[in-house]
């Protein structure tokens, strides 16, 4: 089977997550194409394991139905080949993207195309690609005479893409409704979407949750990326030593997870437990297993012991910024901030367990001088015996890509920076 994974913004970590997810699953895959637009990996057989709401930083998933050479998209667009238009037309109708369309028929059908391009030269294009394929269906469902309805775009969009919001409010997923055309430099996807990640759940869980801490809060949604990165499996103990109000608590909980948090801030502890036992209640968790303690970080052994399998954590990333800070400034913090992340680096290699990971959030300040100042949590890490995760190990398909600069099989840490933030998150993945 082959899927189409559509990422977020931030698409290396996305991809990170993805493969960090699966490998914890034992499922086989092989990750045939990947750019900052779609992932399409193949696995041997269909598979439950791959669902949106498990994953944080994909925002589509589809299942592939058919391959077209890229070579005739350039033919029929580019070149105005008129045969080479008669075979792309026929490849869309020969699919099984009309006949699973016709499972859902009411009166009159919706459906969307969505285009997504890594081809650069193909690019320029899309959304005439976008309107051949939305009409080559149309065509094919009033042969079967089926009235259906293409859905368009505002004038402003840049690419022709619907949005994931859409595809939930028009219930395109439930339908069998989106297409997907996924196209890189020698082929192109064609499939449907399957699932889409629901802004609205993680928004509830964020905002809706009886407590919240508004500066340096963790979103939902990073908070499920860091889980999956850390290996967390159903069954598996997970520990968040400076849990604050709970929220990677949280994603580890539905992830059937069991959960410790420790905090020194007791309301934060009151907090935390009370949001968990409302997300118990909200999504039926009846067997959600959490413990959240009041105690001191750098004493983590005396707490939990040693038989931690996943360690998720954000520490203290430093004071709430109204400016930029100078480079001396921004130093000062971090060399303030040290002593406890090297402390707790300590103690957290004592209370896992051999294999276990640590997913590390460290503060990554932008400065005047355009130059970020970040921890160096590398070498400590190493000192007190944690080796470095690769997400993208040694496989050959990550050496190089047309725009990524580096060699992705290097690639050990992860920033997520938004543009308006001057305090980003460098994500280390550590494994005992």
């Amino acid at each position: 089977m082959n899927y189409i994974f559509i990422p977020g913004k931030n698409w290396k970590l996305s991809l990170a997550e993805l493969i960090l997810f699966l490998r914890a699953r034992e499922v086989e895959f092989k990750v045939l194409s990947f750019s900052r637009e779609f992932f399409v990996i193949q696995t041997e057989e269909k598979t439950n394991t791959i669902d949106a709401s498990s994953l944080g930083g994909n925002i589509k998933i589809g299942l592939a139905e058919k391959t077209i050479p890229t070579e005739l998209f350039e033919k029929t667009f580019a070149q105005k080949d008129s045969e080479a238009k008669t075979q792309l037309s026929q490849g869309i109708a020969s699919s099984n993207l009309p006949s699973e369309i016709l499972e859902k028929v009411t009166e009159r059908y919706l459906f969307g195309v969505s285009v997504y391009c890594s081809d650069e030269a193909i690019g320029p294009v899309a959304n005439k690609i976008h309107r051949f394929i939305g009409s080559t269906i149309k065509n094919e469902l009033a042969k079967r005479e089926v009235r259906s309805e293409f859905m368009g775009f505002p004038r402003d969009r840049p690419q022709p893409q619907l949005t994931h919001v859409e595809v939930l409010k028009k219930k395109l997923v439930e339908n069998k409704s989106e297409i997907l055309v996924c196209i890189d430099k020698t082929q192109a996807w064609l499939g449907k979407t399957i699932g889409v990640h629901d802004p609205f759940e993680f928004q509830k869980r964020d905002i809706g949750k009886p407590n919240q801490r508004a500066i340096f809060a963790i979103p939902p949604r990073l908070a499920r990326i860091m889980v999956n990165l850390s290996g967390c499996v159903p069954g598996k103990t997970l520990l968040d030593p400076f849990c604050g109000v709970g929220t990677i608590l949280q994603e580890a909980l539905l992830s059937k997870a069991e959960v410790i948090g420790i905090d020194s801030n007791s309301w934060c502890v009151e907090a935390a437990i009370e949001n968990l036992e409302w997300l118990s209640r909200e999504y039926a968790l009846r067997n959600g297993e959490f413990r959240v303690l009041k105690g001191d970080t750098l004493r983590l052994k005396s707490i939990v012991g040693s038989n931690i399998d996943c360690i998720v954590t954000e520490p203290d990333l430093g004071p709430a910024l109204k400016d930029v800070p100078t480079s001396a400034y921004a130093q000062k913090i971090i060399d303030n901030l040290t002593p406890l992340f090297y402390g707790f680096l300590e103690q957290a290699h004592d209370v896992l367990k051999k294999g276990g990971r640590l997913v590390l959030v460290t503060p990554c300040l932008k400065t005047r001088s355009g130059k970020p100042i970040a921890m160096r949590t590398e070498k400590k890490a190493q000192e007190v015996g944690f080796e470095m995760v690769y997400p993208f190990g040694t496989n050959e398909t990550f050496k190089s890509y047309d725009y990524v600069k580096e060699d992705m099989r290097i690639m050990r840490r992860f920033v997520d920076m938004a543009e308006r933030h001057k305090t980003g998150r460098e994500i280390h993945v550590f494994q005992k």
